[in-house]
């Protein structure tokens, strides 16, 4: 029998290895930690910030501070498990080894992956040397999502754009909650009256639940934005305030249309990051190939994926990946058992819909877009009750519950549904 060479042997080994330490990643190795903490898990990741980006929203419209959605990385990695500050490069997984940036083999016997999704600005020509001055701003943006705030603040009549791109991107309605809360500062100050609002959309569709898209035309049409299907923005020239916009007909032909701004709020187009399209888990749009209830991979049984970088239909939101984390954490478990995985994502995400200052229209859904309220009440219609959950009550359960490993799954009622009205 022939030995294994040390060249071949990995510079370090774990039962359990996550790549990516944002939301995702904290959540399975706290919760992994809580259950089985005798395990050797290792989290994959080069930042040392973590942020709590549904608050980002907030930010943009001067509710929240920024600092309020930091911390430290450091701080938020649980006792006993072993934090990689470096960048994945690679897998090899006939061999269960992450190569990373440094150069490091990370060996594994399970593998979670979790990094997230990347931001493309500059699929959009003039973006990245224009974000953050000439109006420009974007509350998708760490750097710049405070100047968001600034530019609500100091337009005194004019022309907003407000951007979408082609889906999928995380929290598919934050561009719009932008658009409402900026208004309705606008309507208070009265100067709604003589500002422009355009809402630019590369779908054709206001929001991807219809159950919940007649309250957000509701807040379309009391504000008075104009909504534009079909046009996605691939230019900025930011000195000379333009946007240019392709605009897809009915016919699929595409032709190019320049819009004058004062203000420009722009959502960046999103992707899987490169060096999981270029992975063997990739699939055809080069997402995380996951099976959709399991989250197990669907090549590689020994590798699984939640968070924003799987290729499943549900919405890219944190309480997505709330729900995901017991699921993957439990068929983990099990399959190092040599058990069935009996866990099972049913597609469940929620998006708070910020109407105004101090209402919010809270969406939530399963697989098909299917409602999965979790109050007895019609969310659909905007709450200040929602509003309260939004800005006190899911910073708090995401910081002290979902990192600590101590969130408890909350259910959600789809039979709720049909006594609303």
């Amino acid at each position: 029998m022939s030995e294994t060479t040390p060249a071949q042997q990995p510079d370090k080994q774990f039962t359990i290895l996550i790549v990516g330490g944002g939301a995702a990643g904290i959540a399975v190795a706290a919760r992994l930690r809580r259950e089985r903490p005798s395990l050797s898990v290792g989290v994959i990741d080069p930042s040392t910030t973590h942020a709590y980006q549904p608050g980002w929203t907030l930010v943009g419209a001067g509710v929240m501070t920024l600092r309020e959605t930091l911390r430290q990385e450091g701080g938020l990695i649980p006792n006993g498990v072993t934090w990689l500050r470096a960048s994945a490069q690679s897998f090899q997984p006939d061999e269960h080894v992450v190569t990373l940036d440094d150069g490091q083999r990370i060996g594994y016997r399970r593998l979670i992956l979790c990094p997230g999704l990347q931001l493309d600005w500059d699929k959009i020509e003039g973006l990245s040397e224009t974000l953050g001055s000439n109006g420009v701003c974007s509350n998708y943006s760490m750097q710049h999502v405070e100047y968001t705030w600034t530019c609500i603040q100091t337009l005194n009549g004019g022309k907003a754009l407000f951007t979408q791109p082609p889906m999928p991107i995380k929290c598919a309605g934050a561009p719009q909650k932008i658009v409402y809360l900026a208004s309705d500062y606008w309507r208070k100050e009265g100067t709604l009256n003589r500002t422009e609002v355009n809402f630019f959309l590369a779908g054709d569709a206001l929001f991807g639940v219809a159950y919940f898209r007649p309250s957000l035309q509701y807040a379309v049409d009391y504000y008075g934005v104009n909504l534009n299907y079909k046009h996605n923005l691939v230019a900025v020239d930011g000195p000379a305030r333009l946007a240019t916009f392709e605009v897809t007909a009915g016919d699929g032909t595409k032709t190019r249309e320049t819009h004058p701004f004062d203000m420009l709020h722009v959502t960046p187009p999103q992707s899987a990051p490169n060096f999981i399209k270029a992975s063997p888990f990739a699939d055809e749009n080069g997402w995380v190939n996951v099976d959709p209830s399991t989250l197990q991979h669907k090549t590689f049984d020994t590798v699984f994926g939640l968070g924003d970088v799987i290729g499943t239909s549900n919405a890219k939101t944190a309480a997505a990946v709330r729900a995901q984390t017991p699921v993957v954490v439990g068929n983990v478990l099990a399959s190092l058992e040599g058990k069935p995985l009996q866990m099972r994502y049913d597609g469940y995400g929620a998006c708070p819909l910020t109407v105004s200052y101090g209402k919010v229209v809270l969406a939530e859904f399963l697989y098909g877009g299917k409602p999965a309220p979790s109050f007895p009440y019609d969310q659909r219609k905007p709450s200040r009750f929602a509003w309260f959950l939004k800005t006190q009550v899911f910073p708090r359960v995401y910081w002290d519950m979902m990192l600590t490993g101590r969130d408890i799954n909350v259910p959600h009622h789809p039979d709720w549904v049909k006594n609303a009205g």
